[in-house]
């Protein structure tokens, strides 16, 4: 029977401590498997590794992901991350093939703490990842090379141009398109969804707007936060009562 873990990378940036530790008590308590943490500083969340005072950045999330990579025993890996909230039957889900990268597309953007929420089409992002770790070791040492080839290790000032180019989620940018990898990707999705908390601190901008997308995404829903099905957030964070 196939093995899955997950790894944890956490820049600890976040100043909200109710987002922090309401998340890593949601993982804690919906996934019970191997659970492989890196993080600036030290969090009581499986097997916990710290990085240090490094620059927060692309470069330095590649490098912690890549870490938990190499010190995971599991076949296949989930990525998750400090500001996303994932229920159980999240962790349900066992990759068919070990060459494609797979995304839970079920998944809500809160933009906290407003009792609102959006979605769309085929909303996929990096904390949505699960996948063979065979696979992501090679893809995310083939990203390493090409940042330390670059020396793209610190100007943060000029990192939207060539991750955009390169791509956050592997798979999805393809060579034609200006990418690196002519990786594949596709799509799942989890009975309850799991929830992207978009707050000030965000590593990527928020995009709970129409407005911030300058193309605009397909069946665009938005509803109020507390009625995100399967959820009460409201209860959960102490907020709308």
């Amino acid at each position: 029977m196939a093995t899955v873990g997950c790894i944890y990378y956490s820049d600890n940036s976040i100043d909200n401590t109710d987002i922090v530790n309401i998340c890593r008590k949601q993982l804690a308590d919906s996934f019970s498997g191997e659970i492989i943490s890196v993080t600036f500083k030290p969090v009581d969340l499986g097997k916990n590794m710290v990085v240090g005072n490094l620059a927060r950045g692309y470069p330095t999330m590649v490098h912690q992901i890549l870490l938990a990579l190499e010190n995971s025993t599991a076949e296949y890996v989930y990525f998750t991350e400090h500001d996303v909230l994932y229920n159980p039957s999240h962790f349900k889900f066992i990759p068919p093939a070990d060459n494609i990268f797979y995304y839970n597309s079920n998944c809500w953007r809160w933009d906290y703490p407003n009792d609102r929420a959006i979605t769309y089409d085929r909303l996929i992002s990096l904390s949505g990842l699960c996948a063979n770790r065979n696979c992501l070791l090679n893809h995310y040492r083939a990203r390493m090379q090409i940042i330390a080839k670059n020396n793209w290790g610190g100007d943060n000032g000029h990192e939207a141009g060539w991750i955009r180019r390169m791509g956050y989620e592997p798979g999805t940018k393809k060579k034609k398109r200006g990418g690196y990898f002519d990786d594949d990707y596709d799509v799942w999705q989890s009975e309850c969804p799991i929830i992207d908390i978009r707050h000030k601190k965000t590593f990527s901008p928020s995009k709970v707007t129409l407005e911030s997308f300058k193309h605009l995404p397909n069946n665009w829903k938005e509803i109020k936060a507390s009625e995100i099905p399967g959820w009460n957030l409201g209860n959960l964070f102490g907020l709308w009562n």
